[in-house]
């Protein structure tokens, strides 16, 4: 398990909204290595009521990738955020969790508004207006039979976590993304749950990144293989704190840019932002390590890109980007963080759509579609940037780019010339490094963020993209977007 020498082996469970995945990462105070245990698909599924996650199938992937992974120390959970199961009073799950691409709560947020205007939910909570946030997908199920039988509500990765373990909690930053947290008590905002009448007693006790979860049970240790006992650890379970602390920054003078199906991009704060200005701008004040605010803003992402390759027949990804490479750049762009893109379907005609609609030339071929998402992406990250800097009074000099989106160079290099400002790409498995890094840490072998992020630094591959050219042009886009 451990040797003599202090290496220690840690499971991250990491799950994303369209895959997940078992990572093994072994830590020392001067090494960090992760290797890929399993990886598993992440397929919703659309039933007569509506979407759903197959998180049974994500269950059985976990277990999988715990039997792979072999004998490890400890064992720690993060997924997406928002959404979760309920629970009857016999710890039974009611139904499939419902996805929070589901269209339930579409008008949900007026309604809530009626009781709380959206000033004084943001001057208590700090979150951005998501249609899809647990605040209101509570509020769209409150009436229903499920959610009259419903004894405890547990986000995705305390779901798992109470599988794994027989314990339930509710760790702290994924519980800061249901809008029912008051970033600065770092507690329940028990004045808008009242207002709304939502019963916080639904939420077992809350959890800190780095308490002990419980242990495997004897069921789990028979079902994977593995000798107990093995911890359990909370970890930073809203993939995004995760991949925020292996952000492998030095100073503060940073912005990130987590990507995936979804880009978050912001500051790293020691209070939240809670003016109206930054409401009207829709930035987010979610939980992070050690006392610290994850001020960002959510952007559509790859998942864009995603959508338009699964209707294209998943041709090859590498040859799509070398082509849409040579188009001519801000050719046409559309705003990324618009709700017209977050259902699924038919992407590549409503990008289409958009660019006619605003008068812009109109991409035709694959490469031409990928560039003005691509583009549209790297101004998307210019405009987050630039708003957070301007919110928070907090100026950066260099941009991480962390998650899937390393992998794409051409991201990468395009968001440093539109933000004007160098990127640093790394690591690509930043939420499963950042999971494995909080348990290294309940165990001793790590010590402060600073630290952490002292190791990431000496031992992940980071590939560093200078600013090529002025912003104007950049700026210009910008203006046609706003022009629209």
């Amino acid at each position: 398990m451990s040797s003599a020498m202090g290496l220690k082996s840690y499971a991250a469970v990491d799950l994303g909204a369209s895959s997940g995945r078992v990572m093994v990462g072994r830590v020392d105070p001067d090494r960090l290595e992760l290797t890929e245990a399993h990886r598993f698909p992440n397929r919703p599924v659309r039933t007569p009521e509506g979407l759903r996650w197959d998180v049974l199938a994500l269950y059985a992937g976990v277990l999988d990738g715990l039997r792979a992974a072999g004998q490890v120390d400890s064992v720690g959970v993060d997924s997406w955020a928002v959404d979760h199961g309920l629970l009857d009073a016999d710890g039974a799950l009611l139904g499939n969790p419902v996805h929070y691409r589901d269209a339930r709560t579409e008008g949900v947020a007026r309604k809530v508004w009626a009781t709380l205007p959206p000033e004084e939910l943001y001057a208590a909570t700090g979150l951005q207006y998501a249609p899809f946030n647990t605040l209101y997908q509570l509020v769209a199920a409150s009436g229903t039979a499920q959610f009259a039988q419903a004894r405890r509500l547990l986000l995705i990765p305390d779901l798992l976590t109470y599988w794994l373990t027989g314990e339930q909690g509710t760790e702290l930053t994924n519980a800061s993304t249901t809008q029912l947290i008051d970033p600065r008590t770092r507690d329940w905002s028990y004045e808008v749950a009242d207002r709304l009448g939502i019963d916080l007693a639904l939420f077992a006790p809350l959890r800190r990144p780095g308490d002990p979860a419980g242990m495997l049970t004897p069921r789990v240790l028979e079902e994977t293989g593995l000798a107990g006992p093995v911890r359990v650890t909370a970890v930073g379970s809203h993939d995004t704190a995760s991949a925020v602390a292996a952000v492998p920054a030095s100073g503060e003078r940073f912005a990130y840019i987590c990507t995936g199906t979804w880009s978050l991009a912001g500051l790293e704060l020691t209070a939240p932002v809670l003016t109206e200005e930054s409401r009207a701008a829709n930035f987010t004040n979610e939980l992070g390590l050690d006392g610290t605010v994850r001020y960002l803003r959510n952007i559509m992402g790859l998942w864009l890109l995603q959508e338009c390759v699964r209707a294209w027949g998943e041709p090859d990804l590498g040859g799509l980007l070398l082509a849409a490479a040579r188009v001519p750049a801000l050719r046409s762009v559309v705003d990324a963080g618009d709700a017209a893109f977050l259902a699924p379907g038919r992407m590549p005609e409503r990008i289409a759509e958009a660019c006619r609609a605003s008068g812009q030339p109109v991409p035709a071929s694959p490469a031409e579609v990928t560039r003005c998402l691509l583009d549209s992406l790297a101004l998307a990250h210019r405009r987050a940037v630039e708003d957070a800097q301007r919110l928070a009074g907090h100026p950066v000099d260099v941009v991480h780019v962390v998650g899937g989106g390393t992998r794409n160079a051409l991201l990468c290099q395009l968001t440093a010339d539109a933000c004007g400002l160098p990127v640093v790409a790394g690591p690509t498995e930043a939420a499963a490094v950042g999971n494995v890094l909080v348990q290294a840490r309940a165990h001793g072998l790590v010590g402060d963020l600073a630290q952490m992020r002292r190791l990431l630094v000496r031992t992940q591959s980071l590939t560093r993209y200078e600013p090529r050219g002025g912003t104007e042009r950049w700026r210009a886009a910008e203006a046609r977007l706003a022009d629209r």
